[in-house]
């Protein structure tokens, strides 16, 4: 009786010493496991080579860029003009006969003042940059290139120096010397001619005196000044906002509309063959299983890029999502209120319209709602692809590798878009979902 009962005890005791072991070799292998798959990951994806490249001063400027501008003094080192611009664009030039404050024209010579002693002249023999605590570098540009002269000993890692390119970065500004040539930047804090460029009337009025002239009847003047503004586009940008907008609105509404009906045929419990449920279904599948971009690029390929084609891929993608979402729903609806609409006669259209569309609309609603905030920040990259909306704007913006600062115009716009379509989303769900006044 001892050993019969002593049995069933050494058997769990055995089982319990079995499921600890696997926990502790679990415990032990996840680990293991884990960080050989870092260890491949950082061979596959060559990390090593990706931090040896990476480049903070880029970086630096990058960020500098995005919240700052850049005055160019440009000389002309083949016939010696000299030209100033912000950011070094035509619609940004200085009228002749003007320059910024910390630039002063004596005769033939050309100073810039960057602040801190730092020192950039222009004059017919070339150029000279007096740098405190360092010394004068000075160049002579012509056909047999930079001829830079720098004071004794190596080179620091600020000045990049080869036979035909000089560049000097210091914290006072950048200084780039080629043989036809001589760029000075000078980097000031905020975004210049964001309201209204330098050959406007209004430009350097400050908010009461462009207030009195508003008043005054220049209202309509200002305001056409800064829409109009010919670079930063106000106008164009609110224009591709809508176009965004659009887009997503088109997409996910038309897709919404078009998987309505279609998953009636999908539901078991309203198509009845399994042959055209199985079908449906997989037409479901491969729409939302090939991604929006995915039906862009072909879509740009037949019809070619424009909002439309950025509607037209969010449609069949979002087509498929909902195809499923709403067939699952029409899966669960209640027979009784279907069977109490058909004991008043009415015909299958009627007894869908009134038995099951009331059920599902507020499942329905709150995905197309959603799926359209969301949407929203995808149209942006869609956008990117097919030529419209902010998209397009901010890849533009970003090729030029110089506008940063309208780049992170962009992005705050279509951050303040998604707060915006949050907040409608939510607001119109209660209103439609919830029954608020």
């Amino acid at each position: 009786m001892t050993l019969a009962a002593d049995m069933p005890m050494d058997g769990l005791k055995t089982r319990a010493e079995a499921l600890f072991r696997r926990k502790r070799m679990v415990a032990i292998a996840l680990p293991l496991v884990l960080l050989g798959y870092l260890v491949y990951a950082l061979f596959a994806f060559n990390v090593p080579a990706l931090l040896q490249g990476a480049s903070l001063e880029n970086g630096a400027t990058l960020i500098r860029d995005s919240y700052s501008y850049k005055t160019h003094v440009t000389r002309d080192n083949r016939s010696g003009e000299v030209s100033f611009a912000i950011e070094g664009e035509r619609k940004g030039e200085y009228a002749p006969g003007t320059h910024p404050d910390w630039v002063t024209i004596e005769g033939d010579d050309t100073i810039t003042d960057l602040g801190g002693g730092h020192l950039v002249h222009y004059t017919a023999d070339g150029v000279s940059y007096e740098i405190p605590g360092y010394g004068t570098v000075s160049a002579q540009p012509g056909n047999g290139g930079v001829n830079a002269t720098f004071p004794e000993g190596a080179l620091p890692e600020w000045i990049n120096a080869s036979k035909n390119r000089v560049t000097i970065t210091t914290d006072a500004g950048r200084v780039t010397i080629t043989r036809n040539r001589t760029e000075v930047f000078r980097y000031s804090l905020g975004w210049e001619l964001f309201f209204f460029t330098l050959d406007s009337p209004y430009h350097g009025m400050g908010p009461g005196e462009l207030l009195s002239h508003a008043l005054s009847g220049e209202a309509g003047a200002i305001w056409d000044d800064f829409w109009n503004n010919a670079m930063w586009r106000h106008g164009d940008v609110a224009w591709a906002l809508v176009e965004t907008v659009l887009m997503a609105f088109l997409g996910t509404f038309g897709a919404a509309i078009v998987a309505l009906p279609l998953a009636f045929l999908a539901a078991r419990n309203f198509a009845p063959l399994m042959a055209v449920r199985f079908t449906f279904r997989r037409i479901f599948d491969f729409l939302r299983g090939t991604d929006a971009l995915i039906w862009t690029i072909v879509l740009s390929r037949a019809f070619g890029p424009g909002p439309m084609t950025g509607a037209l891929a969010i449609l069949l993608t979002d087509t498929g999502s909902f195809g499923k979402m709403f067939s699952e729903a029409l899966e669960n609806v209640d027979g009784k209120q279907i069977e109490g609409v058909q004991s008043t006669g009415a015909k299958p259209l009627l007894r869908y319209r009134f038995g099951v569309i009331p059920q599902v609309t507020p499942v329905l609603l709150s995905q197309v709602l959603y799926f359209f905030e969301s949407n929203t920040r995808s149209a942006t990259i869609i956008g990117a692809i097919t030529g419209g909306g902010i998209g397009l704007m901010l890849t533009q913006a970003m090729i030029t590798q110089k506008d940063w600062e309208e780049v992170t115009y962009y992005i705050i716009l279509v951050i303040l878009l998604v707060f915006v379509m949050d907040w409608f989303s939510g607001w119109l769900r209660r209103k439609l979902i919830g029954g608020e006044p």
